[in-house]
């Protein structure tokens, strides 16, 4: 029985064929193009050719074949047709903007684009010729190229897309081609992509690699939690990858000396492996050809086990086909899953089910599954990719009579399990390869699909690996979305199967925008903010401090320090004038400078004035830093638009002395919170019932914190006034803001515990937040209108707010990255870096982010006083605990002090989370971790503070 390659294009070449054709462009034939497959009524008069490379006849076919099918692609998917704009050429800022370019077909590539265009309007380029293109040497990299786009389609919200020129040339931070190495434009395509300076996330020496059945099967099989198919495996001069023998479960390697009188090895290894108990109860295995020339053309046969002459005669004939690094794979073919069905017993030969998994690198090199899609069909015939209709894992179970919910979770898990651990396999094998090896410095597998088929071994139903692919499981999983059949605005955030893949091309085009930049960083800061200079140096910035201290440790860790006294912020202008002047003496070559450190935001905003680097203005800096001010301020706020800030804001008094104690006791509703005015860390907030309380508190304040002596870090530099204001009810919440321009890119909103009345100090804290849609929304709304209110239009806001029951109120604005674990916290659930956002925001560039962030899980956390915890601290509890813990992965730890010290006014010692796939699991997790450590007590009730998040 002939049979074609189950996850191969539908084409036929028998075994007997002597001339087998090399992949031609993009998996297409080599030479001219079909023609008449695409029936529509698209315009034909558009501007595909680009003047400054023209193209012969054969290309421009292919050109006009693409476009085409790109246009297809588009009508059933109910989008409307590219729009022509080539005549006026677009002009940006090349090297300055996120260009994320795609060279491949258009119905392979549809669900990236569409989702690119939703992610980051405008910015998602589809190339349909590689004339489209030109690489140029980069200066001081030598061997390495930049990418530049002069023409292309590019996308936008709503599925609408252009056809643009751009003059200059736009510089591509990304690049996502599809490869091949035969004639035409897959060869050329691989040369594009090789050796450039932007980050790709495929190359043909990866696709080589990655496309090779006998190479990844042993990767996978080496996992031990990957099943693939027995196999046994005839090589001819193998890859140095290749493990020899009986190295993986179930595989067999067999190297062969010659391709000639191999005829008793072959005979004697195929006898061996039909009776062996590798093959468990598989009635028949498949003859193939496995190698990169091989991919998606050959033929493969059937064979019963008990066929042992016809096995052996077919392998001889393919060995003498093989060239060096090919094999010829004998292998398992499983039956399809005989499941009980409701309507009785089947007539037919059954259903078979080909499950396909969409598998994306995210945030620190893990594996997230994206998608699940399956094919099913007769079980007497191999379910191909392009002859059956896709489906959902539950809908394809059903079909087979799985009906049971629980079994069909189970079978979901274990294909999520290994999918993940296949790319994991892939990125671990990656990391011990050279840049030539990989094609090039920046050429990563950002994604992967995985084919599967499904065994019930041992009585579980089982996905076995058949192979890895790119291409077509993407493909198929943009048709399970719909793409091709009803009008759609872009796919969900939280269904698109390329979310994860666009999220991660975002974030690598940052890191290639910001690589070499030169920041200058006004205020060092403590131990909390030691993941400054570890990022810097993981992000490849440049740094250049400003400190008070002359010996703070981070002044090893950058390109320049500068030692200068900022401590006293009433002389703020003049030292910016002085710094600015310092900043010019040494000759630095600024890209931006930008501050986290509260005590400096002011400064930071002058001296960026004076260098005329972006920043917020100074006066919007003072607004913010001065808490009664920006109440007050906000509270004259009524708009137009509404709703205006003025509805958030809460009534306040300033206080400098005892008189304005007693007239704030008068026009402030009490119980009230007095704090000082340009305090940090909640220290020396405190509720207050009635107005000898306020004189009691406001007398103890003024005593105790007179400068930063008495309390460093808290902004007593700026001196020890207080405020009171109005006690609103509600729960608290964080809400973490990207502005660009005055515009909201990114939002992230936590949800904080009770706290220990009468004081303020955090005592818990979950992400992503239990509010419901609704209230999220007006969080962060009310958050985005009171920076708007106060100028912030550019940078990272930490905006401090309660939700009441009359909507959100505002606690106070932190006009900088926010604190404690947030950054943390928000990296890990969302692979958003608001560190690199800020720096992005400081160099003027707008900040590479996904319009729709998802969450990859919940934290749930609580915060350590030496007060409360001194005894745990220094035993069960210790540093050297947490962090054996962290790095087990059991809990998560963010260090916010140095020392155990106790004091009468304290801030956190640590913050100590747990993760868990819902935050009911985090916090029972959490609850149990802090119970057998010893921060759970009668005086520090971590149930009490976890209650909120239920």
């Amino acid at each position: 029985m002939l049979s074609l390659d189950p996850s191969g294009p539908e084409w036929d070449c028998p075994l007997g064929s002597k001339d087998l054709e090399e992949e031609g462009p993009w998996g297409g034939d080599s030479g001219l193009p079909p023609t008449g497959c695409f029936p529509g009524s698209w315009r034909q008069d558009v501007g595909l050719d680009y003047k400054g490379s023209p193209e012969g006849a054969e290309a421009r076919a292919w050109t006009v074949y693409y476009y085409s099918l790109l246009q297809s692609c588009l009508q059933q998917a109910g989008l409307p047709e590219t729009q022509d704009r080539s005549q006026v050429p677009c002009t940006g800022c090349p090297g300055a903007e996120v260009t994320l370019c795609v060279l491949g077909s258009p119905s392979t590539f549809l669900p990236v684009l569409l989702e690119g265009g939703v992610q980051s309007p405008g910015n998602m380029l589809l190339c349909l010729s590689p004339a489209w293109l030109m690489k140029v040497p980069a200066p001081g990299q030598p061997g390495e190229a930049a990418l530049l786009v002069s023409k292309a389609v590019s996308f936008h919200p709503g599925g609408l897309t252009f056809l643009d020129d751009f003059v200059p040339p736009r510089r591509a931070t990304y690049f996502l081609a599809g490869l091949g190495l035969g004639p035409g434009r897959g060869r050329e395509a691989a040369e594009l992509a090789r050796d450039l300076t932007c980050p790709t996330g495929a190359s043909a020496e990866l696709a080589r690699l990655l496309e090779d059945r006998l190479l990844t099967r042993q990767l996978l099989a080496q996992q031990g939690c990957v099943a693939v198919p027995a196999t046994l495996a005839f090589t001819y001069k193998p890859l140095g990858l290749l493990l020899g023998g009986d190295a993986s479960p179930g595989l067999r390697l067999v190297e062969l000396s010659g391709k000639e009188g191999q005829e008793m090895l072959v005979k004697e290894e195929v006898e061996t492996f039909l009776h062996s108990e590798a093959l468990g109860d598989v009635l028949q295995v498949a003859v193939k050809l496995s190698g990169w020339r091989w991919r998606g053309r050959q033929a493969f046969r059937l064979y019963s086990r008990a066929e042992l002459g016809t096995v052996v005669d077919t392998v001889l004939a393919l060995l003498e086909k093989l060239e060096e690094e090919e094999s010829v794979l004998v292998e398992a073919v499983y039956p399809p899953v005989r499941l009980p069905c409701s309507d009785g017993p089947a007539l037919g030969p059954g259903l078979a089910v080909r499950i396909c998994a969409v598998v994306c690198r995210t945030q620190g090199d893990r594996p997230l599954l994206s998608k699940v899609v399956c094919g099913v069909g007769r079980g007497d015939r191999p379910v191909r990719h392009h002859n059956s209709l896709p489906r959902t894992l539950e809908g394809a179970l059903a079909q087979c009579g799985l009906g049971d919910a629980a079994q069909v979770a189970a079978v979901r898990q274990r294909v999520k399990a290994a999918a993940e651990a296949a790319l994991g396999a892939v990125l671990a094998l990656e990391a011990g390869l050279s840049a030539e090896q990989r094609g090039g410095r920046r050429a990563h597998t950002d994604f992967l699909g995985v084919d599967f088929a499904l065994t019930a071994a041992g009585g579980a139903l089982t996905p076995v690996a058949l192979e890895l692919n790119s291409g077509l499981c993407l493909e198929a999983c943009g048709a399970l979305e719909g793409l091709w059949a009803a009008p759609r605005l872009g796919p969900a955030a939280d269904d698109a199967a390329a979310a994860p893949l666009v999220e991660t091309m975002l974030r690598r085009s940052a890191r290639c925008l910001m690589e070499g930049k030169h920041l200058l960083v006004v205020g060092a800061g403590g131990v909390s903010k030691k993941f400054v200079w570890e990022a810097a140096r993981d992000y490849g910035l440049q740094l250049h401090l400003v400190e008070s201290d002359p010996n703070h440790f981070a002044s090893q860790l950058v390109q320049t320090f500068i030692h200068f006294d900022m401590t006293e912020h009433q002389r703020d202008e003049e030292n910016a004038r002085l710094l600015a002047e310092l900043v010019r003496a040494r000759g630095l070559k600024l890209d931006g400078c930008f501050s986290y450190w509260d005590d400096c935001l002011v400064l930071t905003a002058l001296l960026c004035q004076e260098l005329g680097l972006p920043c917020c203005p100074p006066a919007a800096m003072r607004l913010a830093k001065h808490k009664s001010r920006t109440q007050l301020h906000l509270l004259c706020h009524h708009g137009p638009p509404w709703p205006a800030p003025s509805l958030h804001a809460v009534p306040c008094c300033p206080l400098e002395s005892e008189a304005d104690v007693e007239r704030a006791v008068h026009q402030v509703p009490l119980p009230g919170v007095m704090k000082l005015e340009f305090g940090a860390g909640a220290v020396g907030t405190r509720l207050v019932k009635d107005a000898p309380q306020c004189y009691e508190h406001f007398s103890q304040i003024t005593r105790d914190l007179q400068g930063e002596a008495d309390h460093p870090g808290i902004g007593l530099g700026w001196g020890n006034a207080m405020l009171l204001m109005e006690f609103v009810e509600g729960t608290e919440h964080d809400v973490d803001l990207v502005l660009f321009g005055g515009r909201l890119l990114a939002a992230f909103v936590s949800d904080n515990g009770p706290t220990r009345l009468p004081g303020f100090t955090e005592t818990a804290a979950c992400m992503p937040t239990g509010l419901a849609p609704e209230q999220e929304v007006q969080m962060v709304q009310a958050a985005f209108r009171c920076c708007l209110g106060c100028g912030l239009l550019d940078g990272v806001f930490n905006v401090e707010l309660k939700l009441t029951g009359a909507g959100p109120r505002l606690i106070e604005i932190n006009p900088r990255m926010g604190g404690f674990y947030l950054r943390d916290w928000i990296l890990e659930l969302y692979g958003v870096d608001l560190l690199l956002a800020a720096a992005m925001v400081a160099c003027g560039l707008r900040p590479a982010l996904p319009t729709h962030p998802r969450a990859r899980g919940h934290l749930v956390g609580v915060m350590c006083l030496v007060s409360q915890h001194l005894q745990a601290l220094s035993s069960t509890a210790s540093r050297e605990a947490l962090q054996a813990l962290h790095d087990r992965g059991v809990l998560r730890l963010n260090l916010l002090e140095e020392a155990l010290v106790p004091g009468k006014y304290e801030e956190p010692y640590c913050s100590v989370a747990c993760a868990g796939p819902s935050p009911t699991e985090a916090r029972l997790r959490l609850l149990g971790l802090c119970q057998g450590l010893g921060i759970d007590g009668p005086n520090y009730p971590v149930a009490h503070f976890l209650s909120h998040f239920k």
